[in-house]
């Protein structure tokens, strides 16, 4: 299993995401019971966002991003997936 990081900008509808909001975080929750994602949250302005994943490859890293529901929903404006490798970590952290 490798980390792969997905940084989203939201698109301008607000009331759109706040709709989507429930489900998106029910998706997520499930993804993180089942040991698929390490950790997610937006940023603080609400413009975007950041999940990281946990998959076997990059192709699994997007499956998981195009089966959210913000991206169905079309809540997601624009996206990018990059494997990360984490170097340095604090013991409090994750």
């Amino acid at each position: 299993m490798a980390l792969y990081v997905a940084l989203l900008e939201f698109s301008a509808d607000e009331a759109l995401r706040e709709r989507t909001r429930p489900t998106h975080r029910e998706y997520l929750r499930a993804l993180l019971d089942e040991g698929k994602l390490a950790m997610s949250g937006p940023w603080a302005d609400d413009s975007g966002a950041m999940l990281i994943y946990q998959a076997q490859d990059q192709g699994e890293a997007e499956r998981f991003l195009d089966a959210d529901p913000y991206r169905s929903a079309g809540v997601i404006a624009a996206s990018r997936i990059h494997e990360w490798r984490v170097v340095l970590q604090a013991p409090t952290i994750g």
